[in-house]
């Protein structure tokens, strides 16, 4: 018997350390900061220190709904197109990296509407532009014989619109040179959209930027002082620009060569070396490598057959190559070689042999319009092709293996496949025209028929920009027109004071919660505090390992299933005190009141679970959250009132000082 006895205490030991263990960690991942501080300092691991993930309405952001027009589409379709349509818009800001978007659709009266939540994007306009925009790609060839010179009328007319707007630039730039706000004169004169929204922002160019191509010269020649405005109007092929000098930069861009070794995993490369045998020969030819037979070497040995001749890549910048090797790059000192690099394409050497000290401009712009010939033309110099995006299954961004530039690939589903052959085959040695939402992106010269599926951009893009291109392109079109029907924004600072109130709430919720049991159940109160605790920790926790966002009606489902965890204490503690008053001893009266308890506490859980289940299923987003955390809530508590509570119960009352019946309610007798 006393075997027994000491058997059941060890069991119980070791189930309160488990407790204490499983509180231990989901409190350190709900609040990793101290468990971090003592991870820094010895040999355990840290905990991700990523926050809560917030809600539109404690962390701010904007609410959009769209009303998608129906008009065109067979009753028994519109089901199907609107999920198409919030299936569209999704992929849509998550590519662009928007945290935890809330899509839905919505059908009412006839209405047709998607529902759209971004917490934590405050830019109403740029998520306006985000979800309405529709990528249109065109493939298109030029029309031979087009007659592009001017009728006099026309020339009348271009000539007219000129000195109209010569004469607004020059005023506008008059208005700058007075010292009036750069900014303010961007944001209401400048028709270029993306420096616009950078307060004229252009950034670095050089004497090779095709765009700017005199302007780098002049403020090169008139050492302009740093903040001047540029006194005259630079005029491109079809704007004006006001130019604003910030700054000078001197750089260095590197003239570089390698020696590449590919393999069977490599990017644009067919070979059967396995990984391991590549890291192998690159390893063998570091060893022998040197600035002088870099060249011999690269030629003998290099898998890089467009630059097979010496391995010679030319004078490279910055921004043009993929991150490791632009890295090791610009890392180097003249003459020296790197350590193996390794990239999508394989593993590199690579030697800089000197560099090209060139400067680097840094200006803002005002872009004013400038009407020529292209703009009055009624007859499009392009004709489309009956190959367009609705034929393209896919993009991504691939690299040139000679420059580094980035570009775009396209994959073309079966019949795409069929439309881009016959096309390429017809016009070999003509260019076809790539146009995106009606712009030409690039234009290149077929060389020969092109078979397989897959056609490139070439756009000289960033790798930015080709990396958004890619994710428009497959974020696809949508499949019916949406019109914006209302629009709200929730600053931060709102969403602040609703999230320390929502907080202030639960804590002083807790505490008078925790206050009355201790005061009323005494040790059984206590106990179910230490369980409510246990509580809190693991569904904070699984908030955060669920990914749960956090709203204003979910902290409240959190605070009243906080309340229901303490009702399922009550009915134990009731059923407790009531065997204690009909003579039974501790240990059995214990049993009995969470036995007779258990029916109750599961039957009113379960109730309130089917209602957590058809609120999150038939209502809106703020009030799945209230579903959601509650039903979580309801699930944690009963095992915390069932489990936790029980095993501190029959672990604390095994000690002498802890056996007395009035501790727990019972009779003051023993």
């Amino acid at each position: 018997m006393k075997q027994k006895k000491r058997n059941s205490r060890r069991g119980l030991h070791g189930t309160v350390s488990a407790i204490i263990l499983i509180f231990i960690l989901t409190a350190s991942a709900a609040f990793p900061a101290t468990w971090n501080k003592v991870a820094d300092a010895s040999f355990i691991p840290a905990m991700p220190n990523n926050g809560f993930n917030l809600g539109l309405d404690l962390q701010g952001g904007v609410h959009l709904v769209y009303e998608a027009n129906m008009d065109a589409i067979p009753e028994a379709d519109r089901v199907a197109a609107l999920s198409g349509v919030r299936d569209v818009i999704e992929r849509r800001v998550n590519a662009f990296g928007i945290s935890e978007p809330i899509v839905q659709t919505n059908i009412s009266g006839g209405n047709y509407r998607v529902i759209i939540e971004l917490a934590g994007v405050f830019d109403k306009t740029a998520a306006i532009k985000l979800i309405g925009e529709t990528p249109i790609l065109e493939f298109k060839l030029p029309i031979k014989d087009i007659n592009l010179e001017p009728t006099e009328e026309q020339q009348t007319e271009i000539d007219i619109a000129q000195e109209t707007e010569r004469k607004n630039a020059l005023e506008v730039l008059d208005r700058a040179l007075a010292g009036e706000d750069f900014g303010n004169l961007v944001s209401e004169y400048s028709v270029d959209k993306t420096t616009k929204e950078a307060g004229g922002y252009v950034g670095f160019i050089d004497e090779t930027d095709p765009k700017y191509d005199g302007l780098a010269k002049e403020i090169s020649a008139k050492r302009y002082k740093t903040g001047t405005i540029i006194n005259g109007l630079y005029e491109a092929t079809s704007s004006m620009h006001i130019v604003k000098y910030i700054s000078t930069e001197r750089v260095d861009n590197p003239h570089v060569s390698h020696i590449l070794i590919c393999h069977d995993e490599s990017t644009g490369c067919e070979s059967d070396r396995t990984k391991d045998e590549a890291k192998a020969l690159i390893d063998e030819i570091a060893k022998e490598v040197t600035p002088k037979n870099f060249a011999t070497l690269a030629k003998e040995k290099s898998e890089d057959q467009s630059t097979k001749d010496g391995g010679d890549l030319g004078v490279v910048k910055r921004g043009t190559m993929v991150a490791p090797f632009e890295e090791a790059v610009f890392a180097l000192k003249n003459g020296k070689i790197s350590d193996v690099v390794e990239t999508d394409f394989g593993y590199h050497l690579i030697y800089r042999s000197s560099s090209e000290r060139v400067n680097q401009y840094e200006i803002a712009q005002i872009e004013m319009p400038w009407t020529t010939i292209s703009d009055l033309l009624v007859i499009d110099p392009w004709e489309n092709t009956a190959l367009s995006g609705k034929e393209v299954a896919g993009s991504s961004v691939a690299f040139d293996q000679q420059t580094g530039a980035p570009y775009v690939v396209l994959d073309f589903n079966s019949e795409g496949a069929d439309l881009f052959a016959k096309l390429t085959e017809e016009n070999v040695d003509q260019v076809i025209g790539i146009f995106l939402d009606g712009q030409p992106i690039s234009t290149p010269v077929v060389q020969q028929a092109i078979y397989g599926g897959q056609a490139s951009i070439t756009g000289g893009f960033s790798i930015e920009e080709a990396k958004a291109l890619s994710q428009r392109l497959n974020a696809g079109a949508l499949p019916v027109p949406i019109e914006l029907i209302n629009q709200q924004s929730i600053g931060p600072t709102l969403g602040a004071i609703s999230l320390h109130n929502s907080i202030n709430a639960a804590i002083v919720g807790f505490a008078v919660v925790a206050l009355f049991m201790i005061l009323y159940y005494r040790l059984s109160g206590f106990v179910s505090v230490l369980a409510l605790f246990v509580y809190l920790a693991v569904n904070l926790a699984l908030y955060k390992w669920f990914g749960v966002t956090i709203t204003l009606a979910g902290i409240a489902g959190f605070i009243l299933s906080l309340g229901m965890a303490v009702d399922a204490n009550v009915l134990i503690f009731e059923r407790l005190k009531e065997e204690l008053h009909a003579g039974r001893d501790l240990p059995t009266a214990i049993d009995e009141g969470f036995r007779r308890a258990w029916t109750s506490i599961r039957d009113g859980n379960i109730t309130t679970l089917i209602a957590a289940g058809v609120l999150f299923s038939m209502s809106t987003s703020f009030i799945k959250g209230f579903a959601l955390t509650l039903a979580m809530g309801v699930i944690v508590s009963m095992i915390t009132a069932i489990l936790v509570t029980r095993v501190f119960l029959k672990w604390i009352s095994a000690y002498g000082i802890f056996k007395k019946k009035w501790l727990y309610n019972g009779p003051r007798s023993n």
